[in-house]
């Protein structure tokens, strides 16, 4: 069963007690009594499994705060197994702040897996990991790249098995911010956004639907064969140009989740991304000529 089988009302009363949905290899039980949260997880996760049982590997509340407050400034709490890890944000956040709770969750617990801050997407059976500096383009050129057709594993977190170096998918809303929404709006008419969250610590902030065939092969782990760093450039031509391998050690080590807790292994899963990998620095300004490229470098 998936979720855009539960009709609105349906949606809403199985949230107050928790749905659990299934995100690759962990699964979320959430449970909330915000109308934007169940209108976020309706536009944002229709194709997502339900996951029916007692387990869950996160257990996860989103709610409005109490209080005298709520009458001029209303505010919305994450808790995760009933503490709260973050401070309370204005409730017009609140789906936004869901995602973030959703990535701490999985950054801050799933250590069987190496876990770097990049995009990743597949096509034909190679994975393409994309780490970027904020204002990169990197979630950007992922949303464009999925609608062309690539897969994708994930935007933000990319998750390595410890014993094979296969990579995992999430497949969960892309993230983007700011310019990017309107870029992707105009780029992609039909394509599906939740609602735009203002004024974020993020800046303007809005989430876009996965593609239905990222989320139904979510669970076929991906071989590594490219790292690529995306840099967005006004009236830049669009070109890839080699990426020391030793440079792209230190970038993915120095912006992975767990390399220091993992220690040895850490870096023989580095190492062994690193002979897997073609390692390429990517500099563009037009959507449709950074997609082109990729498509051939996919085929």
């Amino acid at each position: 069963m998936r979720l855009k089988d539960l009709a609105p009302r349906e949606l809403e009363g199985r949230l107050r007690s928790g749905l659990q949905i299934g995100t690759g290899p962990f699964t979320f039980r959430i449970a909330s009594r915000l109308p934007d949260i169940a209108r976020g997880l309706a536009r944002l996760y229709a194709e997502f499994p339900l996951v029916e049982g007692p387990y869950a590997d996160f257990h996860v509340r989103i709610d409005a705060m109490h209080g005298l407050r709520r009458l001029f400034s209303p505010q919305a709490q994450f808790w995760m197994d009933g503490h709260t890890p973050f401070m309370p944000l204005p409730r017009d956040q609140a789906f936004a702040m869901l995602e973030w709770g959703m990535n701490w969750c999985i950054a801050g617990h799933a250590h069987h897996y190496l876990m770097l801050h990049a995009a990743v997407l597949e096509r034909n059976g190679r994975a393409l990991i994309m780490p970027g500096d904020p204002g990169a383009g990197k979630s950007t050129l992922t949303a464009a790249l999925m609608l062309d057709g690539w897969r994708l594993l994930s935007d933000e977190i990319t998750l390595i098995d410890r014993d094979d170096g296969l990579l995992h998918g999430l497949a969960r809303p892309v993230s983007l911010k700011n310019a990017s929404i309107d870029i992707i709006q105009a780029h992609a008419p039909d394509a599906v956004l939740g609602d735009v969250a203002r004024d974020t610590h993020k800046g303007t902030v809005g989430h876009l639907r996965p593609t239905a065939p990222s989320v139904e092969r979510i669970g076929i782990p991906a071989r590594p064969a490219w790292i690529v760093f995306p840099r967005w450039k006004s009236q830049a031509e669009t070109r890839l140009s080699p990426h020391s391998k030793s440079a792209a050690f230190l970038h993915l080590a120095s912006h992975a989740f767990n390399y220091s807790l993992l220690g040895p292994l850490g870096f023989r899963l580095v190492a062994d991304l690193m002979d897997a990998c073609e390692c390429w620095d990517f500099e563009y300004s037009q959507l449709p000529d950074a997609i082109r490229l990729f498509r051939e470098l996919s085929e």
